[in-house]
C-alpha cells in the first residue's frame, strides 16, 4: 500500500485482519526505511503498529481523542492521519516534529515530550464532555514506565475515585528509554503472566448469580470465593483497587484479542485499563534484540547492518566525559554514588553501574523523587551525583528549591543536555535551567569551555562541602582537547582569560565560547580588539573581574545559548545596577522569549541570531556607541 497516499484512518472500518495484517507490515517496512535515513523513535513505534491501527479501527478520531503519553510512540499515528508524505523532513528543521503537534494535525489533541502528563490531560478532557454533555471517547495510551510518573500515580487516584468514563491504554513493552524499575513494573510483571482475568471473571458472576439465596449465608460465600479468586488470578488486583476494570494482558499484535478488548471497553462504564503487552522494536531484529535502550531514539543507520551511521573518530560524548570522571573519584571516594530517573544509558552510566552496582540508582520516570532522594543522601555525607537532562529537571523544580537548596544539601547536579538539543524539539530544549537555579540562594552553577575543564569540575564538585552545586554540559560530542592526567580544582567563582582585547569584552560560557573566539578574531581584522572571557561560574560570579572590567568602563556582551530571561546577562546587568555602574554599557544575547522548535542547532542558533556575523555586528555598533556616550 502506498502510504504517502493515506489522508485519514476512516479507510480502516472496512478492513479485513489479513488486509490490516499486510498494512501493518507495510508500515513497519517504511518507518525501518524512513528512519535509516533521518533517525528517530524506532523501537517506540515498531512495537505499537498493531496496537495504532487497531485504535483507529474501532474509535473515531479526532471526535475521539487520542492522548499519547511522552508522544515518542506517535508516528504509526501520523502516518494513518495524513502525514507519511513528510516523513522525509522527520525532526529536521520545518519538518514535521518527532511528537504530536496540535499545529500539524487535528488527529492530535495533546502535545507531549515529557513522560506521565496523559492521565490528567484526559482527566480533564474527560471532565469537559462531561460538563459539555458530549459522548466522546477519551482514550490515553501510556507505557509501562510513565506509568511509574508521580503524576499519572495521581492521575489513577483521581480518576478511579471520579469513576470518570475513561478507557486507558496500558501499552507494556517492559521498557521505557532504559529497562524498568521498580514495584509497580514487578505488578506488571505478575499481570502479565496471570491470565485473563476480566472474561473469567464475569463467568463467575454470571455463575454465582445462578446460586439460589437462601439465606444471606451462601451469598456471602460466594463473594468471598469470588474476591479470592480475583485475587488468586490476578495478584494484587492493583488498578481494581485503585477503581479502574482491569482488562488483559491482551497481546498487542494480535488483531482479534485487541478489538474483542477494545470493544468491551467501550461498552464498560467507569475508567477502564486495557493492558496491553508489545514488543519493542517488533519486526526490525536490531530493535527487537536490544535489551538496554540502544534503539529507543537514534541517529541515521544501515538497515542491513543495524550499524549507526557516525562521523569517524568523534570525540567523547560529554554524558561520557563526565561521568567517566565521576567514576574514576569514585574508585577512591566511597560516599560517591550516582542516581538518575531511568536514564542510565543516555546518560552514560553504563561504566559505573557495572563497577558500583551498590552505589548506582536509577529510580525510574521520578524526577521529584530522585532529587529529594539525593538530597537524603546528602544529610547523611554521602556525595549523591544526579545525572538528568535539563528539560527534565524542570519537573523536579520544587524539590531542588524546597529540599537540597533551603536546606543547603552537598548534591551534585549533572545537567546534560544543557542548551539547545536540535532534534526532539521544544519539549527537550535544555535552555531554562540558568534561569530556575540561578536565583535560588545556595546553589553554585557552572559550565565547561571543553571536556577538560568539565572533569576538573566534576573533581570541584565533589570536593565541594558548602551546599549544592550543578555542573552544565551540552548534548553532543566535546571538542577532542587533550585530558589532564592529574584532576584540579577550580577556585569556584572564577573566570579566566582567553583572549586579551582593550575595546570590549564578551562574557561567555561553554557552547558559545568558540562563537565568541571566532567573532574577536573576525573583529580583530577590522582593527577592533576585544577581550574574550570564559565566565564559567553562571553563580557565583566572578564579582573582582567584574569590577575590573566595569572600572574601565568596557563595553560587555554577554552570550549564552540559553532564555535571555532570568539568565546569565541578566546577572551581569543586576551587577552593574547594584555596584552603582550606571553608566555601564552591557548588551546580552540569547535565546529569545519563545519555544524553541526542532531541527538542526546550527539551524536554530542562526534563527534566532545567535552566529558569528550577528556577534560581530552587535560590537560595532556597541563601540562607537560608547564613544558617543564618553
Amino acid at each position: 500500500m502506498d502510504l504517502t497516499q493515506i489522508q485519514n484512518p476512516s479507510f480502516l472500518k472496512d478492513m479485513s485482519i489479513s488486509e490490516l495484517e499486510a498494512l501493518s507490515e507495510d508500515i513497519r517496512k517504511f518507518l525501518i526505511e524512513e528512519l535509516s535515513q533521518t533517525g528517530g523513535h524506532i523501537a517506540p513505534n515498531l512495537g505499537v503498529v498493531e496496537l495504532t491501527i487497531a485504535l483507529h479501527k474501532v474509535f473515531n478520531s479526532p471526535r475521539d481523542k487520542f492522548l499519547w503519553d511522552v508522544g515518542h510512540q506517535s508516528y504509526v499515528h501520523k502516518i494513518l492521519t495524513g502525514r507519511a508524505k513528510e516523513f522525509g523532513t522527520l525532526r529536521q528543521y520545518k519538518g514535521l516534529c518527532g511528537f504530536p503537534k496540535r499545529c500539524e494535525s487535528e488527529h492530535d489533541v495533546w502535545e507531549t515530550g515529557h513522560s506521565s502528563t496523559s492521565l490528567s490531560a484526559a482527566m480533564g478532557m474527560a471532565l469537559a464532555r462531561d460538563l459539555k454533555k458530549t459522548k466522546e471517547y477519551i482514550v490515553p495510551i501510556i507505557g509501562d514506565g510513565a506509568l511509574t510518573g508521580g503524576m499519572a500515580l495521581e492521575a489513577l487516584n483521581h480518576i478511579g475515585h471520579e469513576q470518570t468514563d475513561m478507557t486507558v491504554i496500558l501499552n507494556d513493552n517492559e521498557m521505557s528509554i532504559a529497562p524498568n524499575v521498580g514495584a509497580l513494573h514487578n505488578v506488571l510483571g505478575r499481570l502479565r503472566t496471570a491470565g485473563k482475568y476480566q472474561w473469567v471473571k464475569d463467568e463467575l458472576e454470571y455463575l454465582l448469580k445462578k446460586i439460589p439465596a437462601v439465606g444471606g449465608k451462601v451469598a456471602a460465600t460466594a463473594e468471598k470465593v469470588k474476591d479470592s479468586l480475583k485475587y488468586l488470578l490476578v495478584s494484587g488486583v492493583f488498578f481494581e483497587e485503585l477503581g479502574f476494570t482491569y482488562l488483559g494482558p491482551v497481546d498487542g499484535h494480535d488483531y482479534e484479542s485487541l478489538f474483542e478488548n477494545l470493544q468491551y471497553a467501550k461498552k464498560t462504564k467507569g475508567p477502564v485499563i486495557v493492558h496491553v503487552i508489545t514488543k519493542k522494536g517488533k519486526g526490525y531484529k536490531p530493535a527487537e534484540s536490544d535489551v538496554v535502550g540502544t534503539w529507543h531514539g537514534t541517529g541515521p543507520y544501515k538497515i542491513e547492518s543495524g550499524d549507526f551511521v557516525k562521523p569517524k573518530e568523534a570525540a567523547p560524548a560529554w554524558s561520557s566525559v563526565i561521568s567517566e570522571a565521576v567514576r574514576k573519584l569514585a574508585k577512591n571516594d566511597p560516599r560517591i554514588v550516582a542516581v538518575t530517573p531511568a536514564m542510565p544509558v543516555g546518560s552514560k552510566l553504563e561504566k559505573f553501574a557495572k563497577e558500583f552496582p551498590n552505589r548506582m540508582f536509577d529510580v525510574g520516570i521520578a524526577e521529584q523523587h530522585a532529587v529529594t532522594m539525593a538530597a537524603g543522601l546528602a544529610t547523611q555525607d554521602m556525595k549523591p551525583f544526579l545525572a538528568i537532562y535539563s528539560t527534565f529537571l524542570q519537573r523536579a523544580y520544587d524539590q531542588v528549591v524546597h529540599d537540597v537548596c533551603r536546606q543547603n544539601l552537598n548534591v551534585f547536579f549533572g545537567i546534560d543536555r544543557a542548551g539547545l538539543v536540535g532534534a526532539d524539539g521544544e519539549t527537550h530544549q535544555g535552555i531554562f535551567d540558568i534561569a530556575f537555579l540561578r536565583h535560588l540562594p545556595n546553589i553554585v552553577l557552572m559550565m565547561p569551555k571543553d571536556e577538560n575543564e568539565g572533569q576538573h569540575m566534576v573533581y570541584t564538585a565533589i570536593n565541594y562541602k558548602n551546599g549544592p552545586i550543578a555542573l552544565r554540559y551540552p548534548r553532543g560530542n566535546g571538542l577532542g582537547v587533550p585530558m589532564d592526567e592529574e584532576f584540579k580544582e577550580i577556585p569556584i567563582g572564577t573566570w579566566e582569560t582567553l583572549r586579551e582585547g582593550s575595546q570590549a569584552a564578551i562574557l561567555t560560557f561553554g557552547t558559545t565560547i568558540p562563537m565568541a573566539m571566532e567573532a574577536a578574531e573576525c573583529l580583530e581584522k577590522k582593527g577592533i580588539s576585544v577581550k574574550v572571557v570564559n565566565a564559567r561560574f553562571i553563580k557565583p560570579m566572578d564579582e573582582a573581574y567584574l569590577h575590573e572590567l566595569l572600572g574601565k568602563n568596557m563595553p560587555i556582551l554577554t552570550i549564552e545559548e540559553a532564555c535571555l530571561m532570568g539568565g546569565f546577562g541578566s546577572g551581569v546587568l543586576e551587577f552593574a545596577s547594584e555596584q552603582g555602574y550606571h553608566n555601564a554599557l552591557i548588551e546580552c544575547m540569547g535565546i529569545p522569549d519563545h519555544f524553541i522548535e526542532h531541527g538542526s542547532v546550527p539551524k536554530l542558533l542562526e534563527e534566532i541570531g545567535l552566529t558569528t556575523d550577528a556577534v560581530v555586528e552587535r560590537i560595532c555598533t556597541m563601540i562607537p556607541l560608547k564613544q558617543k556616550r564618553a
